[in-house]
């Protein structure tokens, strides 16, 4: 058990440190390549920040755990919002000013009801797995489109430009793009095999183990990203990973236990997982939108989302999927 939580503990750690070089490399190699800043925020970022639950859910679906993939795709999304974003707006509340993240919120939740009808029949098959993948490649056409047109006028531009690296050479990001990848994937495996010896060891499904332990260690990168980003007021930056992630986790970390692994899974996952995204989801989108105005997630708010994801935590430790 000892070994497990140990194995656990640091895949945590060095996912988060690969994320963290992965992303960097990714943005300074695209920079150097003449990629526009906001293109290189929107999706070389966001897909980064999702990189730590798209390989845990494979390396999990490969070695014959897609249940604790399913959970991992679910509980992130949940995790986002409630905690990532609960906790960032306890320390500095969050104003949304991009047009762009508003027009993406809409896209999330029409994403979340087409993976919801994919798995109505309680069964995530390959040909699931393969609309979800498809529907990421169309997503990030979307997303690099939209930035196209909005990059001069949206807020959330500048924000992502001061981010991005701006004197590593092709050569070094190269470099830390490829380490970063290698720890991601010696993480993986690692937190994938002492995560399925604690779900043992405690007797509860991997699945459960998936939407709260493993869920909230991938979280880490959107928890320190979004904490970051709201201390240099960069509120659109904190709120658009978020969004972006949760899009990626739907369409590229749903569609790996399909591709890799297809069958069938709880019946828990509709009754009590997905509803509670859903609610967080359009929670987020009435916080954000504004009602027309400057969306706004206060303390308060932040205070109750944190709230939710505790109550939540409490009742899968209780439950018996």
């Amino acid at each position: 058990m000892l070994m497990s939580i140990t194995a656990i503990a640091g895949g945590f750690i060095m996912l988060v440190l690969g994320a963290d070089r992965f992303v960097t490399g990714a943005a300074a190699t695209a920079r150097n390549f003449g990629v526009a800043p906001l293109i290189i925020g929107l999706v070389i970022v966001g897909f980064g920040t999702s990189a730590p639950e798209m390989l845990v859910s494979a390396v999990a679906s490969w070695q014959g755990s897609p249940g604790l993939a399913i959970g991992n795709a679910l509980g992130s999304n949940i995790t986002n919002i409630a905690l990532v974003l609960g906790t960032t707006a306890l320390i500095s509340p969050l104003t949304v000013h991009s047009d762009m993240l508003r027009r993406e919120l809409p896209v999330l939740l029409v994403i979340m009801l087409l993976a919801l009808a994919l798995m109505l029949d309680g069964d995530l098959s390959r040909n699931d797995g393969l609309i979800l993948i498809t529907g990421l490649v169309i997503l990030i056409y979307w997303i690099v489109r939209l930035g196209l047109r909005t990059r001069r006028s949206d807020p959330i531009a500048s924000e992502l430009e001061a981010e991005i690296p701006q004197a590593m050479s092709t050569g070094k990001g190269i470099f830390w793009l490829v380490v970063g990848l290698i720890i991601l994937l010696v993480s993986s495996r690692a937190l994938v095999w002492g995560a399925v010896n604690v779900a043992m060891a405690l007797g509860v499904s991997d699945q459960v183990i998936g939407l709260s332990i493993v869920a909230v260690g991938t979280s880490l990168p959107e928890l320190a990203a979004a904490i970051m980003s709201a201390l240099k007021r960069e509120y659109d930056i904190a709120i658009g990973n978020v969004i972006g992630s949760n899009m990626f986790n739907l369409l590229g970390v749903l569609a790996m236990p399909g591709l890799i692994a297809p069958g069938v899974f709880g019946e828990e996952t509709l009754r009590r997982d997905f509803p509670l995204m859903i609610a967080l989801t359009l929670a987020l989108y009435l916080m954000a939108t504004g009602f027309g105005g400057d969306g706004k997630i206060n303390r308060i708010e932040g205070g109750i989302l944190v709230a939710v994801f505790t109550g939540y935590m409490v009742f899968l430790y209780h439950s018996p999927g």
